[in-house]
């Protein structure tokens, strides 16, 4: 909290990726929202005119960004914001909301995978049973077409262990049955349960950032946005 951020300039695109610091801020193209770069989703011109998402940041050429919500990057599109931010004709796809979303999800996807690989990772209701007695589990993962009684016996287990405290373990219900049976190499997954570790830390930090792309207000796991005119030491944190 008694970090300087670093907050961005006027000009709405930046002047490629090696600009940016640790704590850096920019300016939203579509809410006119100054927001941490964290919270946003920055964007490229690819060498065929088109418009390419850059959500790792490392991606050459200058970059405008958006509010990394599915509600913003569609607005960005229907008020053809990209073209006035590059000053120039570029090629945007009108799904690009929904490639940007399908790039979150297979992050995700690919950082329980890794996760597992690395024995954080529990799958089948009777083993999430057995983990969240003795082991520390940091999330729940139940299918998104997952029984409600199944869901409710496993949370039920994790009140009894952690209580209702910060230890609890998060519910991650964002993926389908199938998507989980390929990110841990097994069929018909439908509860999980992922174990404290460096790991399992990416994963949830990359399953933030799909659940408030999704989310309407981006809001779920987030805080509140400020205005260009607001200084830094006066948002809500």
């Amino acid at each position: 909290m008694g970090s300087t951020l670093t907050v961005a300039q006027d000009d709405e695109i930046d002047a490629g990726p090696r600009t940016l610091r640790p704590g850096a801020e920019r300016l939203c193209i579509v809410t006119r929202v100054v927001k941490p770069v964290g919270d946003m989703i920055r964007f490229v011109v690819g060498p065929d005119g088109s418009v390419v998402p850059d959500l790792k940041r490392k991606l050459p050429g200058r970059g405008l960004w958006v509010t990394a919500t599915k509600e913003a990057v569609k607005l960005a599109v229907a008020r053809k914001a990209f073209g006035r931010g590059f000053k120039r004709d570029v090629r945007v796809a009108a799904d690009l909301d929904g490639f940007v979303e399908r790039l979150l999800e297979r992050s995700a996807l690919d950082a329980l995978a890794i996760a597992h690989k690395a024995g954080g990772v529990a799958s089948g209701f009777s083993k999430v049973e057995g983990v969240l007695d003795k082991e520390r589990v940091v999330a729940l993962i139940h299918a998104a077409d997952a029984s409600a009684d199944g869901v409710r016996k496993l949370a039920a287990a994790a009140v009894r262990r952690f209580g209702d405290t910060d230890q609890r373990p998060v519910e991650i219900k964002l993926f389908t049955s199938a998507q989980l049976d390929l990110a841990l190499g097994r069929a018909n997954v439908v509860h999980a349960a992922v174990l404290a570790g460096p790991a399992s830390d990416g994963f949830l930090a990359r399953c933030r950032s799909l659940d408030r792309f999704r989310c309407e207000n981006g809001s779920v796991w987030g805080g509140s946005p400020r205005r260009r005119d607001e200084p830094a030491g006066e948002r809500n944190m």
